[in-house]
């Protein structure tokens, strides 16, 4: 039994930034993580021609900048080394392949309990933490949809965190399931690789430029949030007119309330749209099932294809091992409370990245966390 001040559970963005907020205050933390390494959904999870989709100033974390001659969009690559060099610079040491199993909460000894496995050892380890800080993200498990008749499906079935490039599909009939940026970036990275691609746009969504965002987001710390969004929306009209008669429509709610109120983003487009006007990316409406390679759409079109690519997110798995979270977390493993009062739950647990609030939301979180357990032990101790 090991006894700690802080466990963080997991070491993606949110837990290294947690951590490096506490390590400012000098409050002693463990930070575990059940895969081999830091980041490891974007070290191992995330397509090649990955970049962050805004701008470098909104995606850093806590007390250290990007390096000056860094581009305005990040890509990959360079993301996964400004981590390795945050590890490095503020000296974060994780607890590698230790899965935390269950996290119960002691009333007696006002402390809690947190039982793990030794992946590399096969034995159990067990920790006593006054604060514990749920940071194993809110991308931790895969999400494909039950769809009728997807085990009968003869091709190829990957979610997109297995995606790496469209070569090998070259030439092949590819359906890309999800019209976020990542099936969206997915199905233009299909289709300039000579696949014959389709995608499921089953729902409306924002399109727009990666420039038009970023004039949204410094537009908003000045003008009203629906100000703002008719300002986007009159923008994305005149640079990509009506959509709606190529299978995309636009929500109600505008990309910066949608973003505020839900946490959804607006797609940032690199290229898709203009290959779906040209009908090189043809787009789908809902699957209502698949028969072998044939999958029926519910307009009742039926298409063959050689692949399907889920693009449709992923799942909180806190609630599977978080016991006694319920002031916290809902069954879905997310917030109850709204950002930006979503990261404190009670007798001393917290969360960080599961606002749906990106880099800049982990960066908001990390910090608020640090100071509440600064101030709470300061309390203890005068």
């Amino acid at each position: 039994m090991e006894s700690v001040a802080v466990l963080i559970v997991g070491a993606g963005p949110a837990g290294l930034a947690t951590a490096a907020c506490l390590s400012q205050f000098a409050i002693p933390y463990v930070i575990v993580e059940r895969e081999s390494c830091s980041a490891s959904l974007w070290r191992n999870r995330a397509y090649d021609r990955l970049k962050l989709h805004l701008a470098k100033e909104f995606c850093e974390l806590p007390h250290m900048s990007y390096p000056v001659d860094a581009p305005t969009y990040i890509p990959k690559n360079l993301f996964v080394k400004y981590l390795d060099d945050y590890v490095e610079h503020f000296n974060i040491q994780p607890k590698y392949l230790t899965s935390v199993e269950s996290s119960t909460y002691d009333n007696d000894e006002k402390c809690w309990v947190i039982v793990a496995k030794d992946m590399s050892k096969c034995t159990t380890v067990k920790f006593t933490a006054k604060f514990l800080v749920v940071a194993s993200g809110e991308n931790s498990a895969e999400n494909i949809p039950m769809i009728p008749g997807l085990e009968s499906f003869s091709g190829d079935v990957i979610h997109s965190s297995s995606y790496k490039s469209g070569k090998s599909y070259s030439g092949k009939n590819v359906l890309v399931v999800g019209s976020g940026n990542s099936g969206m970036e997915i199905a233009y990275d299909l289709a300039t690789h000579g696949a014959n691609t389709s995608v499921v746009i089953r729902s409306p969504i924002h399109v727009m430029t990666k420039e038009l965002i970023h004039l949204g987001m410094t537009l908003a710390h000045h003008l009203p949030l629906n100000l703002v969004d008719k300002l986007l929306v009159m923008a994305a009209y005149l640079i990509f007119g009506d959509l709606s008669r190529h299978g995309i429509t636009r929500p109600k709610m505008g990309p910066m309330t949608l973003k505020a109120e839900t946490g959804r983003s607006a797609v940032i487009d690199l290229g898709t749209v203009g290959l779906i006007k040209k009908g090189i990316i043809k787009v789908q409406g809902s699957i209502s099932k698949i028969k072998g390679n044939i999958v029926k759409f519910q307009c009742s079109k039926r298409i063959s294809f050689d692949a399907i690519v889920f693009a449709t997110g992923y799942k909180s798995t806190a609630n599977i091992w978080l016991k006694n979270g319920e002031s916290m977390l809902n069954g879905n493993g997310l917030p109850i409370q709204k950002y930006p009062n979503h990261w404190k739950g009670e007798n001393g647990l917290y969360c960080a990245g599961l606002a749906r609030r990106g880099l800049a939301g982990i960066a908001a979180d990390a910090k608020n966390i640090a100071n509440d357990i600064k101030s709470l032990i300061d309390s203890m101790s005068s």
